[in-house]
Protein backbone atom coordinates (compact mmCIF):
# COMPACT_ATOMS: atom_id res chain seq x y z
CA UNK A 1 0.00 0.00 0.00
CA UNK A 2 3.01 2.54 0.52
CA UNK A 3 4.21 1.36 -2.68
CA UNK A 4 1.61 2.50 -4.30
CA UNK A 5 1.43 5.89 -2.71
CA UNK A 6 4.62 6.44 -3.28
CA UNK A 7 3.99 5.89 -7.02
CA UNK A 8 1.20 7.97 -7.01
CA UNK A 9 3.31 10.95 -5.62
CA UNK A 10 5.67 10.08 -8.05
CA UNK A 11 3.55 10.42 -10.50
CA UNK A 12 1.88 13.84 -9.06
CA UNK A 13 5.33 15.14 -9.08
CA UNK A 14 6.48 14.16 -12.73
CA UNK A 15 3.13 15.41 -13.92
CA UNK A 16 3.72 18.96 -11.98
CA UNK A 17 7.36 19.36 -13.17
CA UNK A 18 6.74 18.47 -17.08
CA UNK A 19 3.60 20.66 -16.86
CA UNK A 20 5.77 23.60 -15.93
CA UNK A 21 8.30 22.90 -18.25
CA UNK A 22 5.45 23.16 -21.14
CA UNK A 23 4.43 26.22 -19.76
CA UNK A 24 8.18 28.11 -19.34
CA UNK A 25 8.64 26.54 -23.03
CA UNK A 26 5.68 27.94 -24.41
CA UNK A 27 6.13 31.69 -22.68
CA UNK A 28 9.76 31.36 -23.53
CA UNK A 29 8.68 31.33 -27.72
CA UNK A 30 6.07 34.25 -27.03
CA UNK A 31 8.63 36.17 -25.17
CA UNK A 32 11.28 35.89 -27.88
CA UNK A 33 8.38 36.38 -30.62
CA UNK A 34 7.58 39.79 -28.70
CA UNK A 35 11.33 40.74 -27.69
CA UNK A 36 11.72 40.94 -31.80
CA UNK A 37 8.04 42.83 -32.30
CA UNK A 38 8.74 45.82 -29.88
CA UNK A 39 12.80 46.45 -30.54
CA UNK A 40 11.63 46.55 -34.39
CA UNK A 41 9.56 49.32 -33.59
CA UNK A 42 11.23 50.74 -30.73
CA UNK A 43 13.13 54.40 -31.68
CA UNK A 44 16.58 53.80 -31.64
CA UNK A 45 18.96 55.05 -28.93
CA UNK A 46 22.87 55.64 -28.88
CA UNK A 47 25.03 53.22 -26.81
CA UNK A 48 25.56 55.55 -24.54
CA UNK A 49 25.32 54.10 -20.79
CA UNK A 50 23.36 56.28 -18.78
CA UNK A 51 20.20 56.51 -16.11
CA UNK A 52 17.75 56.87 -18.37
CA UNK A 53 19.30 53.71 -21.19
CA UNK A 54 18.60 51.98 -18.10
CA UNK A 55 15.49 53.17 -17.21
CA UNK A 56 14.69 52.62 -21.08
CA UNK A 57 15.80 48.64 -20.74
CA UNK A 58 13.58 47.87 -17.81
CA UNK A 59 10.60 49.55 -18.86
CA UNK A 60 11.38 47.63 -22.34
CA UNK A 61 11.39 43.98 -20.57
CA UNK A 62 8.50 44.94 -18.59
CA UNK A 63 6.66 45.82 -22.26
CA UNK A 64 8.01 42.36 -23.49
CA UNK A 65 6.91 40.40 -20.55
CA UNK A 66 3.15 41.79 -21.09
CA UNK A 67 3.22 41.73 -24.96
CA UNK A 68 3.72 37.62 -24.19
CA UNK A 69 0.82 37.65 -21.67
CA UNK A 70 -1.15 38.96 -24.62
CA UNK A 71 0.47 36.35 -27.14
CA UNK A 72 -0.90 33.97 -24.46
CA UNK A 73 -4.02 35.35 -24.09
CA UNK A 74 -4.93 35.10 -27.82
CA UNK A 75 -3.59 31.70 -28.49
CA UNK A 76 -5.15 30.41 -25.01
CA UNK A 77 -8.79 29.60 -26.13
CA UNK A 78 -7.54 28.12 -29.04
CA UNK A 79 -5.03 25.86 -27.73
CA UNK A 80 -7.64 24.48 -25.53
CA UNK A 81 -10.16 23.64 -28.49
CA UNK A 82 -7.82 21.92 -30.74
CA UNK A 83 -6.34 20.25 -26.92
CA UNK A 84 -9.79 18.84 -26.70
CA UNK A 85 -10.54 17.53 -30.30
CA UNK A 86 -6.65 15.73 -30.02
CA UNK A 87 -7.46 14.08 -26.90
CA UNK A 88 -10.35 12.66 -29.03
CA UNK A 89 -9.34 11.52 -31.55
CA UNK A 90 -6.29 9.78 -30.01
CA UNK A 91 -7.59 8.97 -26.83
CA UNK A 92 -4.75 6.59 -25.60
CA UNK A 93 -1.90 7.57 -27.55
CA UNK A 94 1.26 7.71 -25.16
CA UNK A 95 2.75 10.80 -27.08
CA UNK A 96 0.32 12.82 -26.25
CA UNK A 97 -0.63 11.87 -22.65
CA UNK A 98 1.07 15.31 -21.55
CA UNK A 99 -2.11 17.10 -22.98
CA UNK A 100 -4.44 17.09 -20.66
CA UNK A 101 -6.77 18.88 -18.35
CA UNK A 102 -4.51 19.60 -15.35
CA UNK A 103 -1.91 21.63 -18.15
CA UNK A 104 -4.99 23.16 -19.70
CA UNK A 105 -6.31 24.72 -16.54
CA UNK A 106 -2.94 25.54 -15.36
CA UNK A 107 -2.28 27.94 -18.65
CA UNK A 108 -6.03 29.33 -17.76
CA UNK A 109 -4.83 30.04 -14.48
CA UNK A 110 -1.12 31.69 -15.06
CA UNK A 111 -2.42 33.46 -17.83
CA UNK A 112 -5.34 35.12 -16.00
CA UNK A 113 -2.70 36.09 -13.32
CA UNK A 114 -0.27 37.12 -15.59
CA UNK A 115 -2.88 39.57 -17.07
CA UNK A 116 -4.03 41.14 -13.44
CA UNK A 117 -0.08 41.84 -12.92
CA UNK A 118 1.09 43.33 -16.28
CA UNK A 119 -2.69 45.29 -16.03
CA UNK A 120 -2.29 46.88 -11.88
CA UNK A 121 1.67 46.48 -11.57
CA UNK A 122 3.91 46.03 -13.99
CA UNK A 123 2.80 48.24 -16.81
CA UNK A 124 1.84 51.50 -14.17
CA UNK A 125 5.60 50.53 -12.70
CA UNK A 126 6.84 50.93 -16.19
CA UNK A 127 4.83 54.35 -16.78
CA UNK A 128 5.70 55.60 -13.54
CA UNK A 129 9.47 54.84 -13.35
CA UNK A 130 10.27 56.23 -17.15
CA UNK A 131 8.46 59.25 -15.93
CA UNK A 132 10.59 60.20 -12.62
CA UNK A 133 12.40 62.21 -11.81
CA UNK A 134 13.42 61.53 -8.31
CA UNK A 135 11.46 64.36 -5.69
CA UNK A 136 12.57 67.51 -5.32
CA UNK A 137 15.40 67.79 -2.87
CA UNK A 138 16.65 64.36 -3.07
CA UNK A 139 19.85 62.86 -4.49
CA UNK A 140 19.17 61.54 -8.09
CA UNK A 141 19.74 58.46 -9.57
CA UNK A 142 17.38 55.12 -9.79
CA UNK A 143 17.22 54.32 -6.18
CA UNK A 144 15.22 58.02 -6.16
CA UNK A 145 13.17 57.33 -9.47
CA UNK A 146 12.14 53.96 -7.96
CA UNK A 147 11.06 55.21 -4.41
CA UNK A 148 8.79 57.72 -6.23
CA UNK A 149 7.50 55.58 -8.62
CA UNK A 150 5.99 53.24 -5.88
CA UNK A 151 5.10 56.27 -4.33
CA UNK A 152 2.90 56.95 -7.56
CA UNK A 153 1.92 52.91 -7.46
CA UNK A 154 0.82 53.46 -3.66
CA UNK A 155 -1.38 56.11 -4.02
CA UNK A 156 -2.88 54.96 -7.77
CA UNK A 157 -3.43 51.80 -6.07
CA UNK A 158 -5.58 53.77 -2.92
CA UNK A 159 -7.57 56.43 -5.81
CA UNK A 160 -8.79 52.64 -7.69
CA UNK A 161 -9.23 50.61 -4.71
CA UNK A 162 -11.83 53.87 -3.29
CA UNK A 163 -13.74 53.69 -6.50
CA UNK A 164 -14.48 50.04 -6.83
CA UNK A 165 -15.75 50.19 -3.11
CA UNK A 166 -17.79 53.71 -3.39
CA UNK A 167 -19.15 52.19 -6.75
CA UNK A 168 -19.60 48.59 -5.27
CA UNK A 169 -21.63 50.15 -2.33
CA UNK A 170 -23.92 51.99 -4.42
CA UNK A 171 -24.35 48.77 -6.53
CA UNK A 172 -25.07 46.23 -3.37
CA UNK A 173 -25.98 47.69 -0.27
CA UNK A 174 -27.30 44.87 0.82
CA UNK A 175 -25.59 43.23 4.53
CA UNK A 176 -23.58 40.47 2.82
CA UNK A 177 -22.25 42.70 0.12
CA UNK A 178 -21.20 44.77 2.84
CA UNK A 179 -19.19 42.80 4.74
CA UNK A 180 -17.43 41.70 1.27
CA UNK A 181 -16.18 45.29 0.97
CA UNK A 182 -13.24 44.27 3.42
CA UNK A 183 -12.78 41.55 1.51
CA UNK A 184 -9.48 42.50 -0.51
CA UNK A 185 -8.52 38.95 -2.19
CA UNK A 186 -11.68 37.02 -2.66
CA UNK A 187 -13.69 40.36 -3.70
CA UNK A 188 -11.79 43.32 -4.49
CA UNK A 189 -9.36 41.77 -7.47
CA UNK A 190 -11.82 39.82 -9.35
CA UNK A 191 -14.37 42.83 -8.72
CA UNK A 192 -12.12 45.36 -10.55
CA UNK A 193 -11.12 42.34 -13.34
CA UNK A 194 -14.51 41.81 -13.97
CA UNK A 195 -14.82 45.76 -15.06
CA UNK A 196 -11.73 45.64 -16.59
CA UNK A 197 -12.83 42.88 -18.63
CA UNK A 198 -16.12 44.58 -19.21
CA UNK A 199 -14.24 47.32 -20.80
CA UNK A 200 -12.43 45.51 -22.87
CA UNK A 201 -15.73 43.74 -23.78
CA UNK A 202 -17.10 46.59 -24.91
CA UNK A 203 -13.77 48.01 -26.76
CA UNK A 204 -13.95 45.37 -28.81
CA UNK A 205 -17.11 45.78 -29.78
CA UNK A 206 -15.99 49.09 -30.59
CA UNK A 207 -12.68 47.68 -32.46
CA UNK A 208 -13.93 44.93 -34.03
CA UNK A 209 -17.01 45.96 -35.97
CA UNK A 210 -14.45 48.72 -37.68
CA UNK A 211 -11.33 46.22 -38.31
CA UNK A 212 -13.67 44.11 -40.00
CA UNK A 213 -14.46 46.65 -42.64
CA UNK A 214 -11.08 48.34 -42.60
CA UNK A 215 -9.46 45.17 -43.17
CA UNK A 216 -10.52 44.98 -47.00
CA UNK A 217 -8.85 48.03 -47.39
CA UNK A 218 -5.77 47.03 -45.64
CA UNK A 219 -5.37 44.30 -47.28
CA UNK A 220 -6.34 46.05 -50.80
CA UNK A 221 -2.79 48.02 -49.89
CA UNK A 222 -1.09 45.37 -49.53
CA UNK A 223 -1.87 43.30 -52.32
CA UNK A 224 -2.76 44.53 -56.33
CA UNK A 225 -5.76 45.53 -57.58
CA UNK A 226 -7.09 44.45 -60.59
CA UNK A 227 -6.74 46.71 -63.23
CA UNK A 228 -10.46 47.59 -64.87
CA UNK A 229 -10.33 50.33 -67.19
CA UNK A 230 -7.54 52.74 -66.11
CA UNK A 231 -4.61 53.43 -68.08
CA UNK A 232 -1.83 53.16 -65.79
CA UNK A 233 0.88 54.49 -68.43
CA UNK A 234 -1.21 57.74 -68.22
CA UNK A 235 -1.68 58.15 -64.51
CA UNK A 236 2.43 57.61 -64.03
CA UNK A 237 2.82 59.93 -66.87
CA UNK A 238 0.46 63.02 -64.90
CA UNK A 239 2.18 61.68 -61.82
CA UNK A 240 5.83 62.11 -63.08
CA UNK A 241 4.32 65.73 -64.37
CA UNK A 242 3.25 66.60 -60.79
CA UNK A 243 6.76 65.40 -59.29
CA UNK A 244 8.30 67.67 -61.59
CA UNK A 245 6.32 70.60 -60.89
CA UNK A 246 6.69 69.88 -57.22
CA UNK A 247 10.40 69.57 -57.65
CA UNK A 248 10.85 72.98 -59.49
CA UNK A 249 8.51 74.76 -56.75
CA UNK A 250 10.78 72.95 -53.91
CA UNK A 251 14.26 74.24 -55.62
CA UNK A 252 12.73 77.83 -56.09
CA UNK A 253 11.58 77.99 -52.90
CA UNK A 254 15.09 77.28 -51.30
CA UNK A 255 16.54 80.43 -53.38
CA UNK A 256 14.56 82.81 -51.48
CA UNK A 257 14.67 83.15 -47.57
CA UNK A 258 10.90 84.30 -46.88
CA UNK A 259 9.83 80.80 -48.57
CA UNK A 260 11.60 78.86 -46.11
CA UNK A 261 10.07 77.12 -42.77
CA UNK A 262 6.52 75.92 -43.06
CA UNK A 263 6.03 76.14 -47.13
CA UNK A 264 8.96 74.38 -47.94
CA UNK A 265 7.72 71.72 -45.44
CA UNK A 266 4.54 71.21 -46.71
CA UNK A 267 6.11 71.15 -50.68
CA UNK A 268 8.37 68.35 -49.39
CA UNK A 269 5.78 66.31 -47.51
CA UNK A 270 3.34 67.09 -50.89
CA UNK A 271 6.16 65.48 -53.22
CA UNK A 272 6.66 62.61 -50.78
CA UNK A 273 2.95 61.71 -51.04
CA UNK A 274 3.79 61.51 -54.88
CA UNK A 275 6.34 59.79 -55.13
CA UNK A 276 4.44 56.99 -53.18
CA UNK A 277 2.06 57.52 -55.18
CA UNK A 278 4.46 56.88 -58.18
CA UNK A 279 5.84 53.75 -56.92
CA UNK A 280 2.14 52.23 -56.33
CA UNK A 281 1.48 52.69 -59.60
CA UNK A 282 4.84 51.04 -60.67
CA UNK A 283 4.06 48.20 -58.67
CA UNK A 284 0.87 47.58 -60.11
CA UNK A 285 2.30 48.07 -63.75
CA UNK A 286 4.88 45.42 -62.92
CA UNK A 287 2.65 42.87 -61.12
CA UNK A 288 1.83 39.85 -62.64
CA UNK A 289 -1.16 38.34 -64.12
CA UNK A 290 -1.97 35.59 -61.38
CA UNK A 291 -1.32 38.23 -58.78
CA UNK A 292 -3.69 41.23 -59.98
CA UNK A 293 -6.55 38.88 -61.47
CA UNK A 294 -6.48 36.01 -59.40
CA UNK A 295 -4.73 36.68 -55.62
CA UNK A 296 -6.98 39.99 -55.14
CA UNK A 297 -10.47 38.58 -55.66
CA UNK A 298 -9.65 35.36 -53.56
CA UNK A 299 -8.38 37.15 -50.77
CA UNK A 300 -11.19 39.69 -50.93
CA UNK A 301 -13.38 36.37 -51.09
CA UNK A 302 -12.00 34.94 -48.11
CA UNK A 303 -12.22 38.57 -46.04
CA UNK A 304 -16.15 38.56 -47.33
CA UNK A 305 -16.80 35.04 -46.23
CA UNK A 306 -15.24 34.97 -42.83
CA UNK A 307 -17.23 38.29 -41.82
CA UNK A 308 -20.24 36.71 -43.26
CA UNK A 309 -19.95 33.62 -41.42
CA UNK A 310 -18.99 35.57 -37.93
CA UNK A 311 -22.30 37.98 -38.19
CA UNK A 312 -24.29 34.65 -39.53
CA UNK A 313 -22.42 32.34 -36.44
CA UNK A 314 -23.41 35.70 -34.18
CA UNK A 315 -27.31 35.73 -35.45
CA UNK A 316 -27.37 32.10 -34.83
CA UNK A 317 -26.52 32.39 -30.72
CA UNK A 318 -28.31 35.18 -30.46
CA UNK A 319 -31.29 33.00 -31.51
CA UNK A 320 -30.02 29.73 -29.22
CA UNK A 321 -30.07 32.69 -26.19
CA UNK A 322 -33.71 33.54 -26.75
CA UNK A 323 -34.89 29.79 -26.38
CA UNK A 324 -32.06 27.77 -24.56
CA UNK A 325 -30.37 29.33 -21.55
CA UNK A 326 -27.50 26.93 -21.94
CA UNK A 327 -26.40 28.64 -24.52
CA UNK A 328 -24.68 31.45 -21.82
CA UNK A 329 -21.20 32.17 -21.34
CA UNK A 330 -20.34 30.54 -18.17
CA UNK A 331 -17.10 29.11 -16.34
CA UNK A 332 -16.04 25.26 -15.46
CA UNK A 333 -14.23 24.17 -12.98
CA UNK A 334 -14.03 20.63 -14.03
CA UNK A 335 -10.85 18.93 -15.68
CA UNK A 336 -12.87 16.95 -17.61
CA UNK A 337 -10.63 17.87 -21.04
CA UNK A 338 -10.99 15.35 -24.23
CA UNK A 339 -14.33 13.64 -22.51
CA UNK A 340 -17.24 15.54 -25.44
CA UNK A 341 -17.04 17.14 -28.40
CA UNK A 342 -18.06 20.92 -27.87
CA UNK A 343 -18.00 21.20 -31.91
CA UNK A 344 -21.10 19.84 -33.75
CA UNK A 345 -19.08 18.55 -36.82
CA UNK A 346 -15.91 18.06 -34.75
CA UNK A 347 -12.22 18.88 -35.71
CA UNK A 348 -13.40 21.27 -39.36
CA UNK A 349 -15.68 23.11 -36.90
CA UNK A 350 -12.86 23.72 -34.24
CA UNK A 351 -10.33 24.21 -37.29
CA UNK A 352 -13.48 27.11 -38.60
CA UNK A 353 -13.93 28.73 -34.89
CA UNK A 354 -9.89 29.09 -34.32
CA UNK A 355 -9.70 30.37 -37.69
CA UNK A 356 -12.47 33.28 -36.48
CA UNK A 357 -10.88 33.78 -33.71
CA UNK A 358 -7.65 34.77 -34.92
CA UNK A 359 -9.51 36.88 -38.07
CA UNK A 360 -11.40 38.85 -35.03
CA UNK A 361 -8.22 39.53 -33.32
CA UNK A 362 -6.33 40.68 -35.99
CA UNK A 363 -9.47 43.17 -37.05
CA UNK A 364 -9.86 44.25 -33.62
CA UNK A 365 -6.52 45.74 -33.80
CA UNK A 366 -6.94 46.63 -36.82
CA UNK A 367 -9.53 48.57 -35.96
CA UNK A 368 -8.32 50.13 -32.66
CA UNK A 369 -5.33 51.97 -34.52
CA UNK A 370 -8.19 53.17 -37.43
CA UNK A 371 -10.60 55.02 -34.87
CA UNK A 372 -9.22 58.33 -34.72
CA UNK A 373 -8.59 58.28 -30.51
CA UNK A 374 -6.15 55.67 -30.84
CA UNK A 375 -4.66 56.92 -33.41
CA UNK A 376 -1.94 58.77 -31.83
CA UNK A 377 -0.93 54.93 -30.80
CA UNK A 378 0.01 53.42 -33.98
CA UNK A 379 3.70 52.31 -33.91
CA UNK A 380 6.27 53.39 -36.50
CA UNK A 381 9.30 51.25 -37.42
CA UNK A 382 12.31 52.35 -35.46
CA UNK A 383 10.48 55.48 -34.02
CA UNK A 384 7.96 54.84 -31.47
CA UNK A 385 8.84 56.14 -28.34
CA UNK A 386 8.48 53.70 -25.10
CA UNK A 387 5.77 55.87 -23.85
CA UNK A 388 3.69 54.66 -26.99
CA UNK A 389 5.04 51.00 -26.53
CA UNK A 390 3.60 50.90 -23.20
CA UNK A 391 0.46 52.21 -24.17
CA UNK A 392 0.32 49.80 -27.10
CA UNK A 393 1.24 46.90 -24.51
CA UNK A 394 -2.03 47.64 -22.36
CA UNK A 395 -3.95 48.15 -25.12
CA UNK A 396 -2.89 44.91 -26.93
CA UNK A 397 -3.42 43.15 -23.03
CA UNK A 398 -6.91 44.81 -22.51
CA UNK A 399 -8.23 43.51 -26.21
CA UNK A 400 -6.32 39.96 -25.84
CA UNK A 401 -7.67 39.14 -22.22
CA UNK A 402 -11.11 40.01 -23.12
CA UNK A 403 -10.87 37.59 -26.89
CA UNK A 404 -11.91 34.51 -25.06
CA UNK A 405 -15.13 36.09 -23.13
CA UNK A 406 -16.11 37.56 -26.42
CA UNK A 407 -15.65 34.52 -28.35
CA UNK A 408 -17.93 32.67 -25.98
CA UNK A 409 -20.44 35.35 -25.61
CA UNK A 410 -20.94 35.51 -29.61
CA UNK A 411 -21.25 31.77 -30.14
CA UNK A 412 -18.22 31.70 -32.32
CA UNK A 413 -17.55 28.67 -29.70
CA UNK A 414 -18.93 26.68 -27.28
CA UNK A 415 -15.84 25.74 -25.24
CA UNK A 416 -16.64 27.14 -21.67
CA UNK A 417 -14.57 29.80 -20.05
CA UNK A 418 -11.95 27.74 -17.04
CA UNK A 419 -10.39 29.85 -14.66
CA UNK A 420 -10.66 32.95 -13.32
CA UNK A 421 -12.23 34.22 -16.88
CA UNK A 422 -15.35 32.25 -16.23
CA UNK A 423 -15.81 33.84 -12.48
CA UNK A 424 -16.97 37.34 -14.15
CA UNK A 425 -20.56 38.52 -12.45
CA UNK A 426 -21.82 40.09 -15.91
CA UNK A 427 -21.27 37.13 -17.76
CA UNK A 428 -24.77 35.59 -16.01
CA UNK A 429 -26.73 38.57 -16.91
CA UNK A 430 -29.06 37.69 -19.79
CA UNK A 431 -30.27 41.57 -20.94
CA UNK A 432 -25.90 42.71 -21.51
CA UNK A 433 -25.11 38.76 -23.18
CA UNK A 434 -27.69 39.45 -25.30
CA UNK A 435 -27.56 42.84 -26.32
CA UNK A 436 -23.80 42.29 -26.90
CA UNK A 437 -24.87 40.00 -29.34
CA UNK A 438 -27.33 42.42 -31.10
CA UNK A 439 -24.71 44.95 -31.16
CA UNK A 440 -22.37 43.63 -32.82
CA UNK A 441 -24.48 42.21 -35.73
CA UNK A 442 -26.04 45.23 -36.30
CA UNK A 443 -22.88 47.11 -36.43
CA UNK A 444 -20.86 44.59 -38.38
CA UNK A 445 -23.80 44.83 -40.83
CA UNK A 446 -23.99 48.35 -40.97
CA UNK A 447 -19.98 49.27 -41.49
CA UNK A 448 -19.89 46.55 -44.22
CA UNK A 449 -22.67 47.90 -45.79
CA UNK A 450 -20.85 51.20 -45.15
CA UNK A 451 -17.68 50.16 -46.83
CA UNK A 452 -18.70 48.49 -49.71
CA UNK A 453 -20.84 50.94 -50.99
CA UNK A 454 -18.71 53.75 -51.03
CA UNK A 455 -16.04 51.14 -52.39
CA UNK A 456 -18.33 50.24 -55.23
CA UNK A 457 -18.86 54.07 -55.80
CA UNK A 458 -15.86 55.28 -55.68
CA UNK A 459 -14.59 52.61 -58.23
CA UNK A 460 -17.97 53.59 -60.83
CA UNK A 461 -16.39 57.12 -60.42
CA UNK A 462 -13.00 55.71 -61.51
CA UNK A 463 -14.04 53.51 -64.00
CA UNK A 464 -16.09 56.54 -65.52
CA UNK A 465 -13.39 59.36 -65.18
CA UNK A 466 -15.73 61.39 -63.17
CA UNK A 467 -13.29 61.41 -60.08
CA UNK A 468 -10.66 63.87 -62.19
CA UNK A 469 -14.05 66.33 -61.69
CA UNK A 470 -13.66 66.59 -58.15
CA UNK A 471 -10.71 69.13 -57.04
CA UNK A 472 -8.96 68.55 -54.37
CA UNK A 473 -6.21 70.79 -52.71
CA UNK A 474 -3.09 71.96 -53.63
CA UNK A 475 -0.27 71.80 -52.39
CA UNK A 476 1.18 75.32 -52.96
CA UNK A 477 -2.17 76.80 -51.53
CA UNK A 478 -4.35 75.12 -49.33
CA UNK A 479 -7.17 77.39 -50.49
CA UNK A 480 -6.67 76.93 -54.35
CA UNK A 481 -7.31 73.91 -56.51
CA UNK A 482 -5.01 70.91 -57.36
CA UNK A 483 -2.26 71.05 -59.57
CA UNK A 484 -2.84 68.87 -63.30
CA UNK A 485 -0.51 66.86 -65.40
CA UNK A 486 0.52 70.24 -66.74
CA UNK A 487 1.76 71.78 -63.90
CA UNK A 488 -0.69 74.53 -64.30
CA UNK A 489 -2.97 75.53 -61.18
CA UNK A 490 -6.81 74.53 -61.44
CA UNK A 491 -8.92 77.05 -60.09
CA UNK A 492 -13.00 76.75 -59.47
Amino acid sequence: MEEDDVTIREQNFHSQVREYIICFLLFAVLYIVSYCIITRYKRKSDDHEDEDAVVNRISLYLCTFTLAVSGGAVFLLPFSIISNEILLSFPKNYYIQWLNGSLIHGLWNLVSLFSNLCLFVLMPFAYFFLESEGFAGSKKGIKARILETFVMLFLLALLILGIVWVASALIDNDAASMESLYDLWEFYLPYLYSCISLMGGLLLLMCTPVGLSRMFTVMGQLLVKPTILEDLDEQIYCIHLQEEALQRKLNGSSSHTYTRGSFAHQLKKELDNIINQRNKLERRKKASGWEKNLLYPIVMLILLTGTTISVLMVALNILYLLVDETAMPKGSTERGIGNTSLSTFGVAQAVLEIILMFYLMVSSVVGFYSLRIFEGLTPRKDDTTMTTIIGCCVSILVLSSALPVMSRTLGITRFDLLGDFGRFNWLGNFYIVLSYNMLFAVVTTLCLVRKFTSAVREELLKALGLDKLQLSNSPTDPESGKLSANGHQKTL
